[in-house]
């Protein structure tokens, strides 16, 4: 198999393994895809959470999408891709104060706030410096539309502020004079795979911004609906159409941007947009059979990859694979597809990337690659376990191949750890176990 003419095999001579590979003319073609089909008024803002990579958001960017980012690092990331801050928002439920600060002497365009506290922090810290800050309040919404993997709002919830409560919250522009609080967002649910949903998603944002605007008397400056839009793993789904999404939101977005024409239209979008454009590329060390079934033992497993063990389902459901390059000399006939447990080198049975996958009969040195990887992998899993780290990260654009992470050494690793030697004035002898007497 081949990206961009490239032979996953080459790859992993040039590279090593575990390797994740990101398709760039994909990515480009998903964000230009995006924003063909959605109406002119509504920006794509990348939730820089799906995948961190600089290199995989300055594709996108170059797309033309906007960033939302969480943490201090990835508000350093897009700008160092170049993004203007004027395009840039912040959001998540515990910033801490060093966070806020570089949200304010950055200028961002927006900071997405998920309680009053915190939005007191903001207005404290802004007078301090004597800097204005565009704040939107993130609601946790009453009801929950059905139709998501994972629903984020309808029940108790770390993230936003209750629909009633910001209602019951008066006059918010006479309490703050530096935070200026002048929008909301919202965000329904996740991997979304219903274009209906993502619709009526919409209709319930779009009407929820008027009556806070009418409850709070903030202007609507920003409107951001979230987003939640979904990639296609398991049998039985299919992939959410960009074209379908717009039939069902533009009309919304229309109406009610004639009504409110100065309103900045925000769509969130991460899984969407990097989700098939990766691939999880591992190579396999040894095969065995254990009480009747076969299992491959790779060099990469659930420490680079969490979200291949099932995203949040109690059953184990396979990410696609395939048999990338069959690397050992013997045995080119690949005969029938087999059931085959792929596992990882972790000290834990959980380390299982895939089970009874149809996969041809594997061999050791064989590649095999888990599609559908370029979000929620490296960033969302504990790449530290048994002190691994985190493999390498490369980009295929235009027919090359670029390096865009390098693979964690344990050099890298070891140098933050720091050995503590107590005196030996403070060692205790440990007494020598005698036995006991019969």
């Amino acid at each position: 198999m081949k990206i961009q003419g490239i032979e996953f095999e080459e790859l992993a001579e040039q590279f090593g393994t575990p390797l994740y590979v990101y398709d760039g003319d994909l990515l480009t073609d998903t964000i230009t895809g995006l924003r063909r089909a959605l109406h002119p008024a509504i920006e794509v803002f990348y939730s820089l959470k799906a995948n961190p990579n600089i290199s995989v958001f300055n594709t996108l960017r170059l797309g033309g999408a906007r960033a939302e980012v969480s943490s201090l690092v990835e508000l350093r990331t897009v700008l160092m891709a170049g993004t203007a801050p004027s395009d840039i928002v912040f959001l998540g439920p515990g910033k801490s104060e060093r966070e806020l600060v570089a949200c304010l002497e950055t200028g961002v365009y927006a900071i997405v706030v998920e309680s009053f506290d915190e939005l007191d922090d903001i207005e404290r810290l802004a007078q301090e410096r004597g800097v204005r800050q565009h704040v939107v309040l993130r609601i946790n919404p009453t009801c929950a539309i059905s139709g998501s993997r994972l629903t984020m709002g309808g029940k108790p919830r770390q993230f936003g502020i209750d629909e009633a409560q910001v209602l019951a919250a008066g006059d918010l522009s006479a309490k703050y004079r530096y935070a200026e609080v002048g929008g909301i967002q919202v965000y329904m649910g996740t991997r979304i795979l219903d274009a209906e949903v993502v619709g009526k998603n919409t209709r319930y944002i779009l009407d929820l911004a008027e009556r806070v605007a009418e409850a709070t008397g903030m202007p609507l400056d920003t409107v951001d609906i979230g987003g939640g839009l979904g990639v296609a793993y398991f049998e039985g789904e299919d992939d959410l159409d960009a074209v379908d999404v717009a039939t069902e939101i533009n009309p919304l977005l229309d109406k009610f941007h004639s009504a409110h024409p100065d309103t900045r239209l925000i769509m969130e979008s991460g899984r969407f947009l990097t989700g098939r454009a990766g691939v999880y590329v591992i190579g396999v060390r040894y095969v065995k059979e254990s009480m009747g079934e076969r299992f491959a033992i790779a060099d990469g497993g659930t420490h680079h990859h969490m979200a291949a063990v099932g995203i949040g389902s109690f059953v184990k459901r396979n990410f696609p694979a395939v048999l990338l390059s069959r690397r050992a000399e013997e045995a080119t006939d690949l005969g029938e597809s087999q059931p085959w447990n792929v596992t990882g080198p972790l000290c834990t049975p959980n380390d299982s990337i895939l089970k009874n996958a149809q996969l041809p009969a594997l061999l050791p040195g064989d590649l095999v690659g888990i599609q559908r990887s370029g979000a929620y992998g490296p960033s969302a899993s504990p790449g530290l376990f048994l002190s691994h780290g985190f493999p390498a990260e490369v980009l295929v654009s235009g027919g090359q191949a670029h390096l865009v992470r390098s693979r964690d050494e344990p050099e890298d690793l070891l140098r933050h750890q720091h050995l503590h030697q107590p005196s030996t004035s403070t060692n205790q002898s440990i007494p020598t176990y005698q036995g006991s007497e019969s």
